[in-house]
């Protein structure tokens, strides 16, 4: 394949902006990234951390100013794939669903069930149809490298998992934790999805690491879960992700050019409508996203 086939490898970061504040980040700049599907949460903060490339976005942009809802997904995964970000390591705040996910456990998640209902949750659509795999929502490889940065930091960390992703923004009534129990999850959270769909899309590895802020409601002692505890917890854990991060980032030189998984090549096999029929203004819209198999 040709150099162009597999880009420089670029981790990119999305979560709050506790995370940013990384020793050795250096060279560090926000930029402004326009995208073809609306505005990102916010800019981009580009840098380098031992001559390697990082990107970071606040997902619900600086000073917290969206909510879960109200983030442009489609907008922040095509931004990132302009900058160059071939990876993405997605930081979420949970609500535990087992009662041996205490408060401050890391969950590197495998699985999604998704139930939001209000978002746009593909970049394709009329003009030019695709259909992607999400059988393994996650990529294994960058799975695995978070797991064991994260045991080799001695965090409290559980590897898989299935993360319920709700609307919100209200935490959810005790028959839906419940519900969520009884299918089996074991965290719940509002943005993930369709943040994961989005990045198999556009061709991005993806990974998320879960941080339990709090039992959610089913659990008796903590029928009602507070704003202030949740942010307590995410205080405590800023410097323990921040670590998670610069680790991940320093070993990220030794990626492998091409995914092990395929995640950089969903697009060979999921684009249905053919060349002829396919929309000029949709193949404008989507040129990072897919312009690697839309090209001529």
């Amino acid at each position: 394949m040709s150099e162009a086939t597999h880009p420089a490898p670029m981790l990119g970061v999305i979560g709050g902006s506790g995370v940013y504040n990384i020793d050795g980040l250096e060279e560090t700049r926000w930029e402004a990234v326009e995208s073809p599907f609306g505005d990102p949460s916010d800019e981009i903060l580009l840098g380098e951390l031992d001559g390697l490339p990082m990107a970071f976005l606040p997902r619900h942009g600086r000073g917290h100013t969206l909510p879960p809802s109200g983030v442009n997904y489609r907008a922040n995964i095509d931004a990132l794939k302009r900058v160059g970000v071939t990876d993405i390591l997605s930081l979420s705040a949970v609500g535990s669903l087992r009662e041996d996910l205490n408060p401050g456990t890391f969950v590197v998640v495998d699985q999604f069930i998704d139930r939001t209902i209000q978002r746009h949750k593909s970049f394709f659509g009329p003009g030019l149809v695709a259909h992607v795999s999400m059988a393994r929502p996650v990529c294994g490889r960058l799975g695995d490298s978070l797991e064991a940065v994260a045991r080799g930091q001695e965090l409290p960390v559980v590897r898989g998992g299935t993360y319920l992703a709700m609307e919100g923004p209200q935490f959810s009534s005790l028959a839906e934790s419940e519900l969520y129990r009884s299918w089996g999850c074991d965290v719940v959270g509002m943005t993930n999805m369709p943040e994961a769909k989005l990045a198999r899309e556009a061709e991005i590895c993806y990974a998320t690491v879960a941080m339990v802020t709090d039992f959610d409601c089913w659990h008796p002692d903590h029928e009602h879960v507070q704003v202030e505890d949740v942010i307590r917890v995410l205080t405590d854990n800023a410097a323990k992700a921040r670590g998670l991060v610069a680790a991940l980032a320093r070993g990220f030189g030794e990626r492998p050019e091409a995914c092990p998984g395929g995640c950089d090549r969903v697009l060979d096999v999921s684009l249905i409508t053919p060349p002829q029929a396919r929309h000029p203004g949709a193949l404008q819209q989507l040129d990072a996203v897919a312009g690697r198999v839309l090209d001529p």
